[in-house]
């Protein structure tokens, strides 16, 4: 498949409503899922999500959530067709969640959202051919963040009735885990200050998290790729299962860009996040 101009590229994760949004997703297959779209999970306006169904699902049934970055000030499930598909693509139910931005909202109240997006999961999966027992959280970048942050800090997900327990994995692309201080005004409003630390997913690692993939590419210029070795460096010494896996060349874009049809010669990023989940998941009582 004849791969986008870069200015395209960065149109899609970048520039809301711009039209190439369009153009990338009109080039993914159709095929092999179905997609139920606009499910609520929440009663504020972004509390929707969308459900990517596929025809022949892994054993085990497993499904993951994926949470879309953007700073937490943009983005929109609607323009993640190509991550819905390329998971759905190999067997794995996904679920792609809005979730309440900034400066409608502050930090913590976007994962009290993210939280309770992956409660119902847990408890509604079953009802689209998945299993509660084999559930996954992924993201890239911000979306990154709050899946470790999920992940990690027990507060959010206990507030919506769940458990950490209920995670079988995590995988972050390029996520900000241990970032402070902050410089940008938007991001010092946002959360409250520019050195507070319990705003930080490395702030709260302790023995027994769920396992996670921590991937980054060395060429990224917008999230620092030493947040997930420090991370994982941290992980590790509680003993907690983390792997790290660096991608050459590939920068904060790209590495989101090498899931989508057509762009996966770029990195191993969906078969490194697929085996993953495959090695996680529980395929008998």
């Amino acid at each position: 498949m004849k791969k986008l101009p870069l200015l395209f590229t960065q149109c899609v994760f970048w520039l809301a409503g711009c039209s190439s949004v369009d153009v990338l997703n009109a080039t993914i297959p159709s095929d092999g899922y179905h997609v139920i779209r606009n499910v609520p999970y929440a009663a504020h306006d972004r509390g929707r999500l969308d459900i990517y169904v596929p025809d022949h699902p892994l054993p085990g049934h497993p499904a993951v959530v994926f949470y879309y970055g953007g700073s937490w000030k943009t983005g929109s499930k609607d323009n993640y067709l190509f991550a819905g598909q390329a998971f759905a693509s190999q067997g794995i139910i996904t679920i792609i969640p809005d979730y309440r931005l900034y400066p409608e909202i502050r930090f913590p109240d976007f994962m009290f959202d993210v939280a309770e997006a992956f409660a119902w999961t847990h408890h509604h999966i079953t009802d689209y051919g998945g299993s509660a027992e084999n559930l996954f959280v992924a993201g890239h970048s911000a979306g990154a963040y709050n899946a470790v942050m999920l992940a990690t800090n027990p507060t959010y997900i206990h507030a919506s009735g769940g458990s950490t327990r209920w995670m079988r994995g995590v995988i972050g692309l390029a996520g900000p885990y241990d970032f402070l201080p902050l410089t940008d005004k938007d991001l010092i409003d946002m959360f409250g200050g520019d050195r507070i630390s319990t705003t930080q997913p490395i702030h709260y690692v302790t023995s027994g998290a769920p396992p996670m993939v921590l991937m980054a590419g060395d060429a990224d210029d917008e999230v620092d790729p030493g947040n997930s070795t420090r991370m994982a460096t941290a992980l590790r010494g509680y003993d907690d299962q983390v792997e790290t896996i660096s991608y050459p060349g590939i920068g904060h874009i790209g590495i989101a860009l090498s899931l989508a049809d057509g762009f996966r010669n770029r990195a191993p990023v969906l078969q490194d996040s697929v085996s993953f989940i495959r090695a996680h998941t529980a395929t008998s009582p």
